[in-house]
């Protein structure tokens, strides 16, 4: 089960009954979204043997009309699929290599495949190692095996290998430059599969003519397949010029590595191939199948919400925007319910899923979701029984140990009494030092899962 480590202390950091409830029911409802995405799981309720027949989602595979099955993937939630999927198939698998972030191998039990530590968010040489040893897995693999790939948020950075002349390095700040601009994800992804030779559907090039079959848990709105860990088994739907496009609408095209701006301009001159597109012969024999997603947990949020009595309303599941707007806007439903009973009577309740962005102009230290409650908390200052909580799925809200935070109607006096300002914290984009210090901070560890994020609002 994924637990909130703090649970006590984000309970006792309030007075009042009914926010103390408040925070209560917002917490159980995080927790329930978390554990209905536990990778385990899912593996375990969409795959199952049966003597030679092997059950996966609805499609059934005759193990006995293939060769060798191995074992290849990254992400997040890599490791748990790679363990419970070994659990299933045992000594069936010949072998196999699972790329997870670094200080986190030691969370599996396998013996038939191998984890391997890799960088993130940022790629290092451990990374280009991870790839290389699922690239010649793929390269080896006879027309009759089998390869069961495992892919979840995280992997784009977790397999990296580098396309011509780009060096690590190269891309390592390309990537840098794209994370700190407030760039979406797909729009990073569209530069980091034309610079890889592995993402892009680059991965199902090398493996074909095998069997390929991807699972899949998502972390991308919308769960656009090849955005997600940048597609490497799916036809991709973005180009040289897209890639472009998105470093000019940053402002970054004049400032990247030369080697980047090369390759990319050689691409769109076809000096060098395009990245393997729908109808291309090597997805003759892939099959990609997504096994959980962000709207998996908030509608177990919402359900969750809803056994307590309370008027629940699942908005969305595809929640972009600037961090600290949505924190707004969060803020501005709280405000609307407790005033006029709109869109939901008191006790109400609201989830939403997705992924915002944040634009770094400071120097302090955050996250997305930090940066959101944040910001809601100095809009519903006052209200009592008014609670906004925020949490990043995996567990780590940008470069933090913490998975998002918990504000309330008092949590501006209680910042007030700390010397804090919260204004200033928001300005410099460090919300985490104004959370750590007000013991507000979701902690849960790394998950070993990754769907996204989640908002609550409670009003009772």
């Amino acid at each position: 089960m994924i637990r909130i480590k703090n649970r006590k202390q984000l309970l006792d950091n309030v007075s009042s009954p009914s926010t103390r409830r408040a925070r209560k029911i917002a917490l159980d409802a995080v927790e329930k979204a978390l554990n209905a995405v536990n990778p385990k799981n899912l593996i375990r309720s969409r795959i199952v043997l049966g003597g030679d027949v092997l059950k996966i989602d609805k499609r059934e595979l005759d193990l006995s009309d293939f060769g060798s099955i191995f074992i290849v993937g990254g992400g997040k939630a890599s490791g748990s699929m790679g363990e419970a999927l070994e659990e299933i198939l045992g000594d069936r698998i010949e072998t196999g290599v699972i790329v997870v972030p670094r200080g986190t191998s030691g969370k599996y039990k396998t013996s038939r495949i191998e984890i391997h530590e890799a960088s993130h968010p940022i790629p290092g040489v451990d990374s280009v190692e991870g790839a290389g040893k699922i690239m010649k897995i793929a390269e080896d693999a006879g027309e009759k095996d089998l390869i069961l790939c495992l892919i979840s948020g995280g992997g784009s950075s977790l397999m990296a290998m580098p396309r011509r002349e780009v060096s690590l390095d190269d891309k390592k700040h390309v990537t840098q430059m794209l994370l700190r601009s407030g760039a979406t994800i797909n729009e990073i992804n569209a530069i980091r599969k034309h610079i890889s030779e592995f993402k892009g559907g680059m991965l199902a090039k090398k493996a074909y003519p095998a069997n390929l079959i991807s699972l899949i848990l998502s972390d991308v709105i919308g769960d656009n397949l090849d955005v997600i860990a940048s597609g490497p088994t799916v036809p991709d739907t973005s180009t040289y010029q897209d890639a472009i496009a998105v470093l000019k609408r940053y402002g970054l095209w004049e400032t990247i590595p030369k080697s980047v701006k090369k390759v990319l301009l050689d691409g769109v001159e076809g000096l060098i191939s395009e990245t393997p597109k729908r109808g291309d012969k090597v997805f003759e024999k892939v099959h990609n199948i997504i096994i959980g997603n962000n709207r998996l947990a908030t509608t177990a949020a919402a359900q969750d919400l809803r056994r307590y009595g309370i008027n629940t309303i699942f908005l969305t599941s595809f929640l972009e925007g600037e961090a600290r707007d949505v924190g707004l806007m969060l803020a501005a439903l709280a405000l609307e319910i407790s005033a006029s009973g709109n869109p939901a009577a008191r006790p109400a309740a609201m989830v939403l899923g997705g992924e915002t962005t944040v634009t770094v102009v400071g120097n302090g230290i955050g996250g997305r979701n930090q940066e959101i409650a944040l910001s809601a908390a100095m809009k519903i200052d006052g209200l009592d029984g008014v609670v906004v909580a925020s949490a990043s799925t995996d567990g780590i809200d940008g470069p933090t140990d913490a998975a998002g935070a918990v504000v309330d109607g008092g949590t501006m006096a209680r910042a007030w009494e700390l010397g804090l300002n919260a204004l200033d914290c928001l300005r410099n984009n460090d919300s985490y030092s104004f959370f750590s210090k007000m013991g507000d901070l979701i902690v849960t560890g790394p998950t070993g899962t990754n769907v996204n994020d989640l908002s609550v609002v409670v009003v009772i």
